[in-house]
């Protein structure tokens, strides 16, 4: 009780110093409660509340009818949604609060060289303290699954008793667009300014060098990534919709949107090649892109196994969360 005391008089940047205290090495035994309520307390505290209201969802063009992303036609026709109001996560969930998840609920060894997961080799399920490591809690998650970071928003709600979820394709890209404007990119201006961080040639990449821009879209295969919050927020108070990593959606993947309804619309798992794969958003997160493919226009499906997506959760409640 005293712990949670402590934490809800905490700013949410306090919040994060004590998880970071208490979940700076991790290990596969189960967090502290400190470190969960400090995850919880983080969750909570880093919601924006998002007014809903109708939009054209996908490639609107700009006010001369230009395309933002020209060479796809998963985006178009536009079609014309109205989505509910809600709350989403203004960060990307952290690597910290993924890998304190998995160890609560008992599979952070699941994940392991010795459990067959290969990718462990390039990021190993640990979190730790240190900003050169790509481990360090404070960047984003890279979710091993889909179901993983769905899982995580789930664990929110059952923590919580709020409805956590991860955001369908339609609330992300109203959020990504400051409630569904005709802009082409989530940055504080609404262009990009490109960090020089995990640019070619890749021998050269400094992970302690300063940021710079306004968005890290790189161009090598890393899994790399700058911590979230490392550039200024878009003007709804939102972080790396534009960059750093790509996000999944809940909606399972459709080529256009002729199949959504018009009022809040999650896409059902289609009968078709497309069968086993969910929306991920957001693809300047996958590295260097051309023909409008790093807006926030551009989607493309993954496969319910393919690593290395990032995510944010969102609250799906037509009020503010105290």
């Amino acid at each position: 009780m005293l712990i949670k005391l402590l934490l809800r008089s905490m700013s949410a940047g306090s919040a994060i110093s004590v998880f970071a205290l208490f979940a700076g090495c991790s290990s596969p035994e189960a967090p502290s409660e400190v470190e969960i309520e400090a995850v919880l307390h983080s969750a909570k505290r880093n919601l924006v509340f998002v007014e809903g209201g109708e939009f054209w969802l996908g490639d609107v063009g700009n006010e001369s009818g230009v395309l933002f992303n020209p060479i796809s036609d998963d985006n178009k026709p536009p079609k014309l949604v109205e989505v509910e109001s809600f709350s989403i996560l203004k960060t990307e969930v952290t690597w910290g609060e993924f890998v304190a998840f998995l160890q609560d609920v008992g599979r952070a060894g699941d994940y392991t060289i010795e459990k067959g997961f290969k990718r462990a080799v390039r990021l190993p399920i640990i979190a730790n303290n240190d900003p050169a490591s790509p481990n360090y809690k404070n960047k984003p998650a890279r979710s091993p699954n889909f179901q993983e970071a769905e899982n995580l928003c789930l664990w929110l709600a059952e923590k919580t008793g709020l409805s956590y979820s991860l955001p369908s394709e339609a609330q992300w890209e109203y959020a990504a667009r400051n409630r569904g404007q005709p802009i082409a990119f989530a940055t504080d201006t609404g262009q990009v300014e490109l960090d020089k961080y995990l640019q070619r040639p890749s021998q050269y990449i400094d992970p302690m060098q300063p940021v710079s821009g306004n968005v890290l879209i790189h161009s090598s295969n890393q899994v790399e990534r700058r911590p979230v919050g490392s550039y200024p927020p878009s003007p709804l108070g939102l972080y790396d919709m534009t960059g750093n990593v790509p996000e999944w959606t809940r909606d399972w993947f459709h080529p256009g949107y002729a199949h959504l309804s018009s009022t809040n619309p999650v896409a059902e798992q289609p009968h078709s090649e497309h069968s086993d794969k969910r929306v991920v958003r957001d693809l300047a997160g996958h590295g260097d892109h051309t023909g409008g493919l790093a807006t926030v226009y551009a989607r493309n499906g993954r496969g319910m196994d393919s690593p290395y997506q990032g995510f944010r959760c969102v609250v799906n409640h037509s009020e503010p969360i105290n």
